[in-house]
């Protein structure tokens, strides 16, 4: 019976699932007995693709013939220019509320975009060092992410005032600890620094961590809830305004799409290489731009 904080379904049946090259060292790690905990597809190290055990998978470039995860691979290329792009356009625009917030929040995607090709496309052997440091790192950013995405609609609140050291401070104290928290707990998970995060309790296939599951999967998506909610009365009902809101709305609308089409529809499009965070947050930066160009400042919510 699957848990809360299993990784086993996911590791299995969702092709390319980051997080599942930290459970693939911690299956190495603990590894004893006559029967391999690492079967299938993951059984070879070395051409193992991403997942545990997965129903379908992706083998490691230069193995068999296999390119890796090659649309994985010309997405994050293509988006590092975008992004770039966008980051440019966001830098000239001097009396946007948040701007100072919002460019910290395109940065920090634009630093993912190199760890998710090289933790999602098949790259590197499983069960590597280096592997396993990618995607730590990659964990800890996403994770921080996605407190820059909620901190972005909580500046445009106008609580505090944006770009200023009362904006900043918290921003980053939050940042900080999130990217830190995550980091920490996805090296322990794969490298067992400590027994209580790092050593699986019950069958170590369930693949579980409530921590890691609750930072990597949980909270990207409540902080996208609570982003949408707050924009939502933002422009509705404090600017009156609607052009922006559709801007908002049609991210949400392709954000739920394509978590659906990953999860969902993982192992049916298992043959054509697909990326999933890349294309989630693809969505959310490119749209989220546009619609905040159409949102004037933002009057503070409470006066003195």
């Amino acid at each position: 019976m699957t848990r809360f904080g299993d990784f086993k379904p996911l590791c299995s049946d969702t092709p390319s699932y980051t997080w599942c090259n930290l459970f693939y060292r911690q299956l190495q790690r603990i590894q004893n007995g006559t029967t391999p905990l690492l079967q299938d597809l993951s059984n070879n190290s070395v051409t193992a693709p991403v997942g545990i055990n997965p129903t379908c998978g992706i083998e490691r470039a230069g193995q068999n013939g296999s390119l890796g995860n090659i649309a994985n691979i010309i997405l994050c290329g293509l988006s590092v220019f975008v992004v770039i792009g966008l980051i440019v356009l966001v830098s000239r625009r001097k009396a946007a509320v948040g701007r100072v917030e919002f460019r910290f929040f395109l940065i920090l995607y634009l630093l993912t975009l190199p760890f998710q090709l090289l933790t999602t496309g098949s790259l590197l052997e499983q069960g590597s060092t280096a592997l396993v440091a990618l995607t730590a790192i990659h964990a800890g950013l996403v994770a921080t992410l996605f407190w820059s995405l909620l901190s972005n609609a909580l500046v445009s609140t106008q609580v505090v005032e944006d770009g200023t050291i009362s904006s900043i401070l918290p921003f980053t104290i939050f940042a900080i600890a999130f990217f830190a928290g995550t980091t920490y707990i996805s090296f322990d998970v794969a490298l067992g620094v400590t027994r209580t995060i790092g050593t699986p309790n019950g069958d170590p296939l369930d693949l579980h961590s409530v921590p890691l599951f609750v930072l990597t999967s949980i909270w990207p998506g409540g902080a996208a809830i609570l982003y949408f909610l707050l924009i939502t009365y933002i422009v509705l009902a404090v600017l009156r305004e609607v052009k922006p809101m559709l801007y908002y709305a049609m991210a949400a609308a392709l954000f739920v799409l394509s978590q659906l089409a990953w999860f969902l529809l993982g192992r049916v499009m298992c043959s054509v290489s697909r990326s999933g965070c890349a294309l989630i947050c693809y969505v959310l930066v490119s749209i989220s731009y546009p619609s905040k160009r159409f949102v004037p400042s933002v009057p503070p919510l409470y006066t003195a």
